[in-house]
């Protein structure tokens, strides 16, 4: 029977979803990963961060519930994010569903499915540390924790997923060198916070040690940093970055805001002054490095005041990477008390400002490349193009490098010289060098 994992929301859902896949024996399912293909079972991975992604994961249970219905599919399973927060009102609306499960037990969903299985193939015990990916064979994330400590006052993170909790170096060593042996070259770190990595276990942040014991797996070439929380950043890792190749100049700093009064009542625990400072450490100790952030328009009781100091922001710093989104309120959390005051219009017109502001600063720094030679891994092809990254890019979320189809000897999966020739907002040309 063949079994579509349809993953919603962030890249740490994906590893969820591919872990399930290896538990799913493939002696007796075909197990892939395709939002758009039709199955005989289909396990929809559900976000539940923001109202726009708690939308669109029930937007796809009713679609498949209505296909379950209609017996165009034979079982249906929910897991994930929104399964976890709001399971019994999804059992009370939705009757179609097979089973729901949250977001921890990935050997009861692979169960269910096998329970009929004379031979009771599933060892769960045994496969903990094995992927079936949903990338491309040259890329994974690795998720180096689970759960959050952290009180950020807009962040229902902590009640879905729970408390931090760092999987031991041992396990993740032994997955990294699993995903190199498949043909993994690049290694994206993630986490709630992958700064807080080892807290739990040894009471001290082992980010710098894990990240050292990675570039020692053979075949791994890039070891990328995303979600690294600016609040007691560990200093010695940019100690590593200085002398580690395989680590990639690129850092996924999520500031959020940087107005002192927004910063407090987001309860983000550092000021405007010690991001500043701790931007300047990063930038003087790794020049050059790539520094991407994600910012908050319309929180409760954003001045035009703080938004402004948020934009002069942006246009000081220059980041070579940055997302918005707008404040979405969410039960449960600190700041659900203080309502939703800010229209949803002046959100979305913050956003599109800082946007725009991020677009001219991007075509800047892009038409800065013009000329210059960079290593870049193709990724796939599209449209007449070979499109790949060079290591200050991360995937699906950065820029990217398009390459024309009439170049001879360019490889998906390999890292090639490219030469850029031309620059737009958020993509690059090049040819091979």
């Amino acid at each position: 029977m063949k079994v579509n994992i349809v993953t919603l929301g962030c890249s740490k859902n994906k590893v969820d979803s591919e872990h399930l896949a290896a538990l799913i024996p493939g002696s007796h399912f075909e197990v892939i990963h395709d939002n758009d293909q039709a199955a005989d079972i289909i396990i929809v991975n559900t976000c539940g961060f923001i109202a726009d992604a708690k939308e669109e994961s029930v937007d796809a249970i009713l679609n498949y519930a209505s296909q379950r219905k209609r017996g165009e599919i034979k079982k249906l399973v929910v897991m994930g994010c929104l399964s976890e927060r709001y399971r019994k009102e999804l059992e009370s609306e939705i009757h179609e569903v097979d089973a729901f499960f949250g977001v921890n037990d990935l050997a009861g969903i692979a169960a269910n499915l096998t329970k009929d299985l004379p031979d009771q193939p599933l060892s769960s015990g045994n496969y903990h540390y094995k992927r079936h990916l949903s990338t491309p064979s040259h890329y994974a994330y690795l998720k180096i924790s689970e759960g959050c400590d952290r009180s950020c006052s807009f962040c229902a993170i902590p009640l879905i997923r729970g408390k931090h909790r760092s999987v031991p170096a041992d396990d993740l060593l032994r997955e990294a060198a699993y995903l190199a042996n498949s043909g993994v070259k690049e290694l994206i770190l993630i986490a709630q916070d992958i700064t807080t990595y080892g807290l739990d276990i040894n009471r001290r942040r082992g980010l710098p040690d894990l990240v050292e014991q990675l570039c020692n797996v053979n075949g791994l070439e890039w070891i990328r940093l995303q979600y690294a929380y600016p609040t007691g950043f560990p200093m010695q890792l940019l100690d590593v970055m200085a002398v580690q190749p395989k680590l990639c100049q690129y850092l996924d700093l999520p500031l959020q805001h940087i107005s002192d009064r927004m910063l407090k009542l987001m309860k983000r625990g550092v000021n405007q002054q010690k991001t500043l400072q701790l931007i300047d450490q990063i930038r003087g100790k790794i020049p050059g490095i790539a520094l991407r952030t994600t910012l908050i328009t319309g929180f409760p009781g954003e001045t035009d005041k703080d938004f402004r100091i948020l934009s002069d922001f942006v246009r000081d710093q220059r980041f070579d990477r940055l997302g918005v989104f707008t404040y979405s309120p969410e039960e449960g959390t600190s700041a659900y008390s203080l309502g939703d005051p800010v229209p949803e219009e002046v959100k979305q017109e913050r956003l599109e400002h800082l946007m725009q502001l991020q677009q001219e600063i991007s075509l800047e720094l892009n038409r800065e490349k013009i000329g210059k030679q960079f290593k870049v891994l193709i990724d796939r092809e599209e449209s007449g193009y070979y499109i790949g990254r060079t290591e200050y890019d991360s995937p699906e979320v950065d820029n990217e490098i398009l390459v024309s189809t009439k170049h001879q000897g360019i490889v998906i999966g390999e890292f090639h010289n490219i030469v850029i020739e031309d620059a737009g907002e958020f993509d690059l040309f090049g040819k091979p060098a």
